[in-house]
């Protein structure tokens, strides 16, 4: 049965790959002629489908690496900066090992993403809407959008934030915003120039980020014990709940899930030779991990310089990403470099990268799940849209100095949280299946670890909606709204973790009788 399972997909690969496909008329990530040739020689790609695989090279190395660092701008978005300087603002460097195992929770899970993007040659939101009833698929995607909508309602906001800085405050929040909506304008004139251009194009931004919070940490100069005892040592106190969770929530992206699985796919990658696959999965194993480790470096140094300067003091509850410049200005304002303009120059970095790169997911998750056969302009404007006319909005509507933008950045954080699971579950669940991965599927237990690392996550999750909902949502018809659609989340949570098991069959099949 299992050889005659992979010989299935095995046919359904060579077909996928085949040029001459009707399956080709579907919506793909990337176009044959816009993937990067990985063969540095002639005859490299070619041989026994058995065969090992071939030496490590540097070389092949470097023509990997890109999708892992476009995916680590996730890690880096203006929701994470805030998260990180008001963890180290309020609770010191006591969180330091909550960042980093979170980072590698979020290896993990991206790693997942990547290894089916790889054995499948599909990403997962082409490969949800294959897997789920159409009612459930387009539920799926109405999560992501909305996931995709909340994180980028931040980071333009970040961005909008970061030009407001660096204007000395002349250009206002909302024309902060349309500059930033500019972006994917940018994003389509570097895509047109080929894959590689716009990832160096990243590459610039992630540089920008390291330098420009290193200086910031070597100003500042934070206490490089307390540091090494904050990562080695786990400590958690009632005071710093909140800000444990919002670091652990911020790190697991929903729609970064679906974006990797398609960024990997920019590689000419033969995907019925498994020793090509499992080459390719050690190449992308080793650009992520080294990708998420300058990610997690850029994380500590944000939240120990904050933790320096601010732990303890009256200013510790009030930080947040306008204000947090000027009062590293009024603290350290006789460096050698203008505090203030190098927050903003990394948060502008960080803003610009993430919300370019969340038109780039918004392409692939509208695409798969719809599969809409638009242009990449088209798909680009559609995107954005989403994210921009709620923006400007907020933009106008709310003052980001008083205790209002918080609540939204709360209620933006809540969102983003909520939709963890809708894309945590499909994931484990196809990597999981050997009619969708053959010879590729995780073993027990990888799954295992997969499905505790997303226990984990939701009860996470689930604390932060629940302290939301009771601080926030007042009166009798708002909370029986509310409650209604917990129970209809909690539900449809429990179809996806249930949809492909015996317990589930059961049920179907007494319900369809009684019926």
């Amino acid at each position: 049965m299992a050889s005659s399972s992979n010989e299935t997909r095995e046919k359904l690969l060579s077909t996928t790959t085949s040029p001459d496909s009707d399956y080709e008329e579907e919506e793909r990530a990337y176009d044959s002629d816009e993937k990067v040739v990985i063969s540095i020689s002639d005859d490299d790609g070619e041989g026994d489908d058995y065969a090992s695989p071939p030496p490590f090279s540097w070389r092949k190395l470097w023509r990997f690496t890109g999708p892992g660092f476009l995916m680590c701008i996730a890690f880096l978005d203006p929701g994470n900066l805030e998260g990180d300087l008001q963890a180290g603002a309020i609770a010191g460097y006591s969180l330091l090992w909550l960042l980093t195992w979170s980072t590698v929770i979020g290896l993990l899970v991206q790693l997942l993403s990547a290894r089916l993007g790889v054995a499948t040659g599909r990403h997962l939101a082409e490969l949800c809407r294959e897997e789920y009833p159409r009612w459930a698929s387009i539920a799926l995607w109405l999560m992501a959008e909305l996931a995709l909508i909340g994180a980028d309602i931040q980071e333009v906001i970040g961005s909008a934030i970061a030009i407001k800085i660096l204007s000395g405050g002349t250009i206002p929040l909302w024309a902060g915003v349309l500059i930033t909506a500019l972006d994917c304008f940018i994003f389509l004139f570097l895509e047109n120039y080929g894959v590689r251009k716009l990832e160096a194009f990243f590459g610039v931004l992630i540089a920008t980020m390291a330098i420009s919070f290193a200086i910031m940490f070597g100003e500042t100069k934070p206490d490089a014990k307390e540091l090494l005892i904050g990562i080695a040592v786990p400590k958690l106190s009632p005071n710093t709940i909140r800000q444990a969770v919002g670091v652990v929530g911020c790190i697991i992206m929903p729609h970064n899930v679906f974006l990797h699985s398609a960024l990997v796919q920019s590689r000419k990658i033969n995907n019925t030779k498994k020793n090509r696959v499992r080459e390719a999965m050690k190449y992308y194993s080793i650009e992520s991990t080294v990708a998420l480790i300058i990610s997690l470096f850029i994380n500590i140094c944000v939240t120990t310089v904050f933790a320096k300067g601010f732990y303890g003091s009256q200013e510790a509850t009030t930080i947040g990403l306008e204000n947090a410049g000027q009062f590293l200005q009024e603290k350290y304002g006789r460096t050698l470099f203008p505090i203030l303009y190098i927050w903003g120059i990394g948060l502008l970095a960080s803003g610009q990268s993430s919300t370019i790169t969340g038109t780039y997911a918004g392409q692939f998750i509208m695409g798969g799940f719809l599969n809409l056969k638009l242009k990449k302009w088209q798909r680009s404007l559609i995107t954005r849209s989403f994210a921009i006319i709620p923006t400007i909005i907020v933009a106008l509507a709310f003052d980001t100095e008083g205790p209002t933008m918080d609540v939204l950045n709360e209620s933006l954080n809540v969102l983003q949280s909520v939709q963890i699971p809708f894309a945590l579950i499909p994931l484990i669940t196809l990597v999981s299946k050997e009619q969708v991965m053959g010879s590729f599927k995780i073993g027990n237990l990888t799954q295992v670890v997969s499905w505790v690392i997303a226990a984990f996550l939701i009860l996470i999750n689930g604390y932060l909606l629940l302290s939301f909902f009771s601080e926030e949502v007042r009166g009798a018809l708002l909370s029986s709204t509310v409650s209604i659609a917990l129970v209809v989340y909690v539900i449809f949570i429990l179809y996806l973790i249930l949809r492909n098991t015996a317990l589930y069959s059961k049920f179907t099949s007494r319900f369809s009788k009684n019926s």
